[in-house]
C-alpha cells in the first residue's frame, strides 16, 4: 500500500514512528515527515513557525508545499494527514476536490470542539476517517460522523511512571523546544533553580549542537542536561514545563508540575481574541471536560514570574494531583497506534 503522509510537527512524527511499527513493510510512505523515517520532499526545519505573525510570512512556501502534495496524491492508495490542521485541512479539501473517491484519513484532529466549531461539518464532508485521540470529542460531531476515539499515543509512547511520591531531591525544567520559547524562560528558570535547593535536570531536544545550546540557553553550570524527558520526570519530585505536549506527558507519568507559557504578546492577543477556553494545558482540558474542575496550575504571560513559580512548587498539593493524574490516565485508557493502523488497513466500503 501506498501511503501518502502529512506530518509536519515534531510530535506528529513520534506518534508516526509508533504507527508505522504497527504497519509493517507493507504499506511505504512518501509525502512530508521526519528524514529519519523516509524520503521527505522537503526539510521540516523548513516548515516550522512561531505564531500567528510567523506564519504569515511563510504562507507562499506552505502554499507551493500543499500544491505539491495534491499532485502527489494521485500515486497514493490513501492519505494520512496528521495534527497540523492550518496546513493539512485546506490540503484535504484540495485532495478531495480533485480526487472524490480518494480515502483521507485525519489523525489527531483539528481541535475544532474548542474554537472554529463550523468546521466540524467540513470536516464530516472531507474526511473519510477521523481518529480521535481524545475521549470526549466525538460528541461534538454529528451521530453519523466517521469519527471513532482510537486512544492516546502518548500511552503508545509513555513506558514509565511515577509510583509513589518518595522524596527523589530532583527537579525537572522544561522550557520547551522553540527558540523563542526558550530564550523567554531560561532567565526566570535559573532564579527559580537558585532558590530551590535540589539536583536541576534541565530537559534539551535530542537534535540541538552544543553551539545552538550555548546561543539559546547560556550558562548551565548549575544544571544537569538530560534528553530523556519522559524517565526524567518520573524520577523527579516537581517540574516546570513549557506549554505542550510535554505537559500532558507529565500528567500521564504523575510528576507534580506547573504550566509557563510566554508568547509574543500580538501572538497572544490573537490568540485570545481566537480561542476561548480557560486553560492552556491539555491535560486540564481533558481533566475539566470529564471531571468538572483543572488538574495542575498554569502560568501565562505576566504570570510566569519566579515568585510565582517558586511558591507554587512550595505549595501544591502534589498528594492530589498524584491521584487525580492517575484518573485521567484510567480516562484516556490505551495507546492508538495499533487502531489506526487497523483503519489505515481495512478496505474501504
Amino acid at each position: 500500500m501506498k501511503l501518502l503522509v502529512s506530518a509536519l510537527e515534531h510530535s506528529a512524527n513520534v506518534h508516526l514512528r509508533y504507527l508505522i511499527k504497527e504497519l509493517g513493510s507493507e504499506v511505504t510512505l512518501s509525502g512530508i515527515f521526519d528524514s529519519s523515517l523516509g524520503d521527505s520532499i522537503v526539510d521540516l526545519r523548513s516548515t516550522a513557525i512561531m505564531g500567528f505573525v510567523d506564519a504569515l510570512t511563510k504562507l507562499p512556501f506552505f502554499f507551493r508545499l500543499k500544491d505539491k502534495m495534491v499532485d502527489l496524491a494521485d500515486d497514493a492508495d490513501k492519505i494520512l494527514l496528521i495534527d497540523s490542521s492550518g496546513f493539512n485541512l485546506p490540503l484535504a479539501k484540495a485532495i478531495r476536490k480533485r480526487y472524490p473517491d480518494k480515502e483521507i484519513i485525519y489523525y489527531i484532529l483539528p481541535q475544532a470542539w474548542a474554537w472554529k466549531k463550523k468546521r466540524i461539518p467540513v470536516l464530516e464532508k472531507t474526511i473519510t476517517k477521523l481518529c480521535s485521540i481524545l475521549p470526549f470529542e466525538p460528541s461534538y460531531y454529528s451521530p453519523l460522523a466517521p469519527i471513532e476515539y482510537v486512544g492516546h499515543p502518548l500511552l503508545d509512547e509513555i513506558t514509565v511512571q511515577k509510583s509513589s511520591l518518595e522524596p527523589t531531591g530532583i527537579v525537572t525544567f522544561m522550557p520547551g523546544s522553540r527558540p523563542g520559547e526558550i530564550k523567554k524562560l531560561m532567565s526566570i528558570f535559573k532564579e527559580v533553580r537558585n532558590r530551590i535547593e535540589c539536583k536541576a535536570m534541565l530537559v534539551i531536544p535530542p537534535h540541538f549542537t552544543p553551539e545552538k545550546i550555548e546561543e539559546l540557553y547560556g550558562d548551565l553550570r548549575d544544571f544537569t542536561i538530560t534528553y530523556d524527558a519522559h524517565s526524567t520526570l518520573a524520577s523527579s519530585d516537581f517540574a516546570f514545563i513549557c506549554s505542550g505536549t510535554a505537559t500532558l506527558e507529565a500528567c500521564l507519568i504523575k510528576t507534580p508540575f506547573v504550566l509557563v507559557y510566554i508568547a509574543k504578546k500580538l501572538d497572544y492577543i490573537i490568540g485570545r481574541a481566537l480561542i476561548k477556553l480557560k486553560y492552556a494545558g491539555l491535560g486540564n482540558l481533558l481533566f475539566m471536560h470529564q471531571f468538572g474542575k483543572p488538574l495542575h496550575l498554569e502560568f501565562i504571560q505576566d504570570a510566569v514570574t519566579a515568585e510565582n513559580l517558586y511558591n507554587s512548587y512550595l505549595q501544591m498539593d502534589r498528594k492530589k494531583f498524584f491521584t487525580d493524574a492517575g484518573e485521567l490516565r484510567s480516562f484516556l485508557n490505551h495507546g492508538s497506534a495499533k487502531r489506526v493502523s487497523e483503519i489505515i488497513k481495512e478496505t474501504q466500503c
